[in-house]
């Protein structure tokens, strides 16, 4: 028996191992999964191991999608207490708090609950204040955020007023239909309350006073935000038919709007010389290879907002709220320049939003023989942990070899759909845990007693263990998943929750 340690390289696949799982009896299978599962019950569960539980079974169709959580995102110029009003709102310190403007630098959201009342909320920053810039900036910023939201907590500081840029951005958010709720932070104490009353004259209603550093009001204020949010979100929402829908994703510059612009047969967006010509998402139906697709056209904002480190924030902005919408993602690489940081940050926006990912060369037909073993390299290099993508070599001016990007887009849409039943699943388990057992630690060694496909879209599986599992080890499971079941294109996650057997 082969022990896995974490210096081992992962071992290859035994041939006789899928030879075995593809004579498997399926109902014998199923029998054995069953047994391992009531096994379960001698361990401490909670209420949502046994939700996961019941709602996993053999069907493979049976997979139900939790309706999207509503979005509530929080905006407000620099300095204002937003991070400390999302510490406060999650009951725990998440997001960075610092007396410096701007120092949350990226969309971050969170899942959130108040009264039962499950919703994510989104924090958002990043630009860096400067005299011409500010106000584009923050209107800018407000406008993504109501983009991708159901409602929006606009925060003012109470103690400073109602400055330039909080009217700059009121003009904008009154003309939203989405419900903004006026939040007067940093009123401490009852002696301050003049201050909040003093904002009604910003035209959004009334002023909620709150102290996000004490919490005093939060809970008021949240009890608001409940009677505006939606049960299920309007933004977020799962669609289910239709057109796929795919994000086209890159930095500036790398032949995203021509990629659009060839498989739509026509001029579809601006393309210019200049990066960061398109500023919104951009959706397109289009038809490729005899079926309809959504194609979403994104860049960056750079023309808008005048701020040069704030940019890239803006770009990643956009890039998630195509994600969001999006099933499937082409990022689109520029073979003729080495492969970049920002490259690499793209298609970690992409497994990080868990959508399926397709990698497109662009401007193949610029490639002489010197710069193909470079680029071949770096691709070895900088990409290993994307290997499971299918790649395309295309020239989106020429139009080379487009045709391949509809079976990679199929490809990956339907590994991002794959549902593995249960009793195969725990049947490749016990062939893995025995042929490779998990190393002993602190003398102990973690048992699988049970797993499961908790979803798809992407594969989500979950492991239920009687301890922690090696991180290398949890990898050599998903590389098995991937060898055996294929998942070509998407994301493979596998979680684990460690039990404890019953006190008799």
């Amino acid at each position: 028996m082969a022990d896995l340690d974490e210096h081992d390289d992962f071992p290859e696949l035994d041939a006789a191992l899928v030879e075995r799982l593809g004579s498997l009896d399926e109902a014998e299978a199923v029998q054995r999964a069953n047994a391992l599962r009531a096994g379960l019950d001698d361990y401490e569960l909670d209420e949502e191991d046994l939700d996961l539980l019941d709602a996993a079974g053999e069907d493979v169709d049976a997979i139900t999608y939790l309706p999207a959580l509503p979005v509530l995102a929080i905006v407000g110029r620099p300095n204002v207490g937003k991070s400390a009003l999302v510490n406060r709102i999650l009951g725990r310190r998440e997001a960075v708090v610092e007396d410096t403007p701007g120092v949350t630098r990226d969309r971050v959201n969170y899942k959130a609950e108040w009264n039962t009342r499950k919703f994510t909320l989104v924090d958002t920053g990043g630009w860096e204040p400067d005299a011409k810039g500010i106000n584009a900036a923050v209107a800018a910023q407000a406008e993504v955020a109501i983009d991708l939201a159901d409602a929006v907590l606009f925060v003012v500081d109470a103690t400073v007023g109602a400055t330039s840029t909080d009217e700059h951005v009121v003009r904008m958010l009154r003309q939203t239909k989405k419900p903004v709720i006026l939040v007067a932070n940093k009123v401490d104490d009852a002696y301050q309350e003049p201050e909040a009353a003093a904002l009604w004259s910003l035209g959004l209603g009334e002023p909620w006073a709150v102290s996000a550093l004490h919490g005093r009001g939060v809970a008021d204020l949240l009890d608001k935000v409940l009677t505006v949010l939606p049960e299920v979100s309007a933004v977020a929402k799962e669609e289910v038919g239709g057109p796929r829908r795919v994000a086209i994703l890159g930095r500036p510059n790398v032949g995203k709007s021509s990629l659009l612009n060839k498989t739509a047969g026509e001029e579809r967006v601006v393309v210019n010389e200049m990066a960061g010509t398109t500023r919104d998402p951009v959706d397109e139906q289009i038809e490729l290879g005899g079926k309809f697709w959504r194609f979403i056209d994104t860049a960056g904002i750079r023309r808008r907002v005048n701020l040069t480190q704030g940019a890239d924030f803006y770009a990643t902005l956009r890039t998630s709220a195509a994600l969001e919408r999006a099933e499937v993602a082409v990022v689109v690489i520029d073979v003729t320049a080495p492969i970049s940081i920002q490259d690499l940050k793209i298609i970690d926006l992409v497994l990080e939003s868990g959508r399926a990912l397709v990698l497109a060369y662009n401007k193949w037909d610029l490639l002489d023989d010197e710069r193909r073993i470079y680029l071949e390299r770096e691709i070895e290099q900088d990409l290993s942990h994307v290997d499971w993508a299918p790649r395309v070599n295309i020239s989106a001016k020429t139009g080379r070899h487009l045709e391949k990007l509809v079976p990679a887009l199929e490809l990956a849409l339907e590994s991002w759909d794959t549902r593995i039943p249960t009793g195969k699943f725990n049947a490749l388990l016990a062939e893995l845990t025995a042929e490779h057992p998990h190393p002993v630690r602190g003398g102990k060694q973690p048992r699988i007693l049970f797993g499961t496909q908790a979803s798809s879209r992407p594969p989500t599986f979950v492991l239920f263990t009687t301890g922690f599992l090696d991180p290398q080890y949890r990898r050599f499971i998903t590389r098995r998943l991937r060898e055996i079941f294929g998942f070509e294109g998407s994301p493979i996650t596998v979680n684990m929750r460690v039990r404890e057997r019953r006190k008799r």
